[in-house]
């Protein structure tokens, strides 16, 4: 059975003492060992709809638990602010890897119900479809920004007068170079449409490389640390501008003070 992850004034660090030697000598092979078997153990669980928002977070914290066994370690502050929300919100973050979508779960959900924005073919994907389906995510073509658009707007505001929480990557891939100019504003539209708050999120998580032939399945790399910083609410006001720009210079600045 996985414990659950304990904040201390809205943060957590990974304990120095977490680790196996032999999994820090062999991290990616240690890593994606266990992580093909937590995978395939939720997929069969969401194919029989036994698959839940609590089961989500458990599977995303065994995620979690097998990177800090191969040695990777994990800086999260700022959960305080969306924790205590009183209902749903917009998760606007930049996205670096495969990372993020396996280990937000486990940060975000004991808190408050929760599903992404993913791209189509994600819910067809190889044994991941299942709990993926199971998320009810809001799903886009990234083809067509128009279509993109309505569906995000549409679905989104519809899981956010339901209660749920919407993550979102404006990007259209994953990068560990933040771009401003491949940032769109489609999170802040939606935020503004459903009259919820916006929770930044600044995240450096380039520990799980993206692959060079399967993007999925990159390097594991200890020796980066994992940052994940949640920022204070953000009301949109007229247009959301100002609210966007605010949004990048949160990423902008903490990846800056990331820095190795």
């Amino acid at each position: 059975m996985v414990e659950e992850l304990v904040f201390e004034k809205g943060a957590y660090h990974t304990d120095s003492r977490r680790g196996w030697s032999l999994f820090r000598a062999f991290p990616s092979f240690f890593f994606y060992a266990q992580d093909i078997v937590i995978v395939f153990k939720s997929s069969r669980r969401a194919k029989r709809g036994r698959y839940d928002t609590a089961d989500w977070a458990r599977s995303s914290l065994e995620v979690m638990r097998a990177l800090e066994r191969v040695g990777v370690r994990f800086e999260i502050t700022g959960v305080d602010h969306f924790g205590s929300l009183d209902g749903p919100c917009v998760f606007i973050g930049n996205h670096m890897s495969t990372l993020e979508t396996f280990v937000l779960p486990a940060i975000i959900a004991p808190f408050r119900d929760t599903t992404f924005v993913v791209k189509r073919s994600l819910i067809d994907y190889p044994v991941f479809r299942y709990v993926m389906r199971s998320r009810d995510p809001v799903t886009v073509g990234r083809t067509n920004p128009r279509e993109d658009l309505k569906a995000v707007l549409d679905g989104g505001a519809e899981r956010l007068k339901a209660g749920r929480s919407i993550v979102i990557f404006p990007q259209t891939t994953r990068t560990p170079a933040f771009n401003p100019g491949e940032f769109n504003s489609i999170g802040v539209k939606l935020a503004k449409k459903a009259g919820v708050p916006i929770i930044p999120i600044a995240l450096r998580t380039d520990a799980w490389a993206n692959g060079k032939r399967f993007k999925d399945f990159g390097r594991i790399s200890p020796a980066r640390k994992v940052y994940v910083d949640f920022g204070e609410p953000i009301r949109v006001r007229d247009r959301g501008a100002e609210e966007h720009e605010e949004i990048m210079r949160f990423i902008q600045g903490r990846l800056e003070r990331w820095k190795e």
